[in-house]
């Protein structure tokens, strides 16, 4: 029975994933506050947190039975590092993809009024990921796995930095939409992480660990983040400088 319900949480993650990974390209694409980037974005978000929540429900799942779960890791892997990389790490993926699509959502929703940001679930997210973050160091830690520590600095660093924006003093005008492109980024960054590294442990369990297999989305993500909030600064000063002559 209860890999029956893992393998049903594996199907629903792998279609809401799979549909969140394409329609993360559209808004990230296409034209920015268009019908299609709002209608898309849209999607994106709802299929990340749905994501998310199976991704935390297969990982609890996991740690409470690694072998019962994944059978098909008999042979290959022991008990403790199933729990470790598909229990504890996956638990810390799960809640940062959770995170990054609520925060994301909100910052665009509540641009006009940054104090319905600070809502407890809002907040409380961010401190749950801190938590998950540091246990998942230290399980990574106690098995001997360095690359669950590493990860943790992705986790750590967004609820720093979200955490930074939700109780900055003063804001910058862009600030809410730069916070949107690092959170809703971020959240496709997870997806496709879960897809090239989880995934490739039935395909090539071998290269599951490798740090070049999981740098890639990483790397991606990063560069994106980095171009659209540069684009986004370089329209600003310029809307700055016609308001200014026309002044």
């Amino acid at each position: 029975m209860e890999l029956h319900v893992f393998h049903t949480l594996v199907a629903l993650h792998i279609i809401t994933g799979s549909t969140g990974a394409i329609a993360f390209w559209v808004p990230v694409i296409g034209r920015k506050g268009s019908v299609n980037h709002k209608r898309w974005g849209k999607v994106f978000t709802i299929c990340m947190l749905a994501t998310g929540s199976f991704a935390v429900c297969m990982s609890l799942l996991t740690i409470f039975d690694p072998m019962g779960t994944h059978p098909h890791l008999e042979g290959m892997f022991e008990a403790p590092f199933i729990r470790g990389i598909f229990g504890w790490l996956m638990l810390h993926m799960g809640i940062l993809t959770i995170n990054l699509a609520w925060y994301g959502w909100l910052c665009v929703q509540n641009r006009r009024d940054h104090a319905k940001n600070l809502t407890p679930l809002n907040v409380a997210l961010q401190f749950i990921l801190i938590v998950a973050a540091v246990n998942s160091a230290v399980q990574g830690w106690v098995i001997g796995q360095f690359l669950m520590i590493g990860l943790t600095v992705v986790g750590l660093a967004t609820a720093g930095t979200n955490l930074r924006f939700l109780y900055k003093p003063v804001r910058g005008e862009k600030d809410w939409l730069d916070e949107h492109i690092k959170a809703l980024v971020g959240a496709g960054i997870s997806v496709y992480t879960a897809f090239f590294a989880f995934g490739s442990v039935r395909v090539f369990p071998e290269l599951a660990l490798h740090p070049g297999l999981w740098s890639i989305p990483l790397v991606t993500g990063i560069s994106l983040i980095l171009y659209h909030q540069r684009k986004v600064a370089v329209q600003f000063r310029a809307r700055r400088g016609v308001a200014s002559y026309a002044g």
